[in-house]
């Protein structure tokens, strides 16, 4: 699929993307080059292969869930300028 200059333009546009005229044609080269690529990968057959979320097929090592901080909210609350039952009381900000 070649993508014309207009195409290119409008491209740019819905990006957001200034473009001036001397971009064009090396912008063109580029896009062609990975449109290219897409279509290789669209070849390959993928049938009766299963997707993989990880390129290598790796287990997260989890670790023990085990309480590593020591209980600070009285000392956090104590700066605080409104709490109230343990509740950090904030301005209503939506009416």
């Amino acid at each position: 699929m070649a993508l014309t200059d207009t195409d290119l333009r409008r491209l740019a546009r819905l990006a957001r993307l200034r473009l001036e005229e001397s971009e064009i044609s090396g912008l063109r080269e580029q896009f062609a080059g990975i449109l290219g690529l897409i279509d290789q990968l669209q070849a390959v057959d993928t049938r009766g292969i299963e997707p993989l979320s990880h390129a290598l097929d790796l287990e997260a090592r989890l670790r023990e869930d085990v309480v590593t901080e020591t209980d600070q909210r009285a000392r956090f609350q104590s700066v605080a300028p409104q709490v109230e039952e343990g509740l950090y009381l904030v301005p209503k900000v939506i009416e």
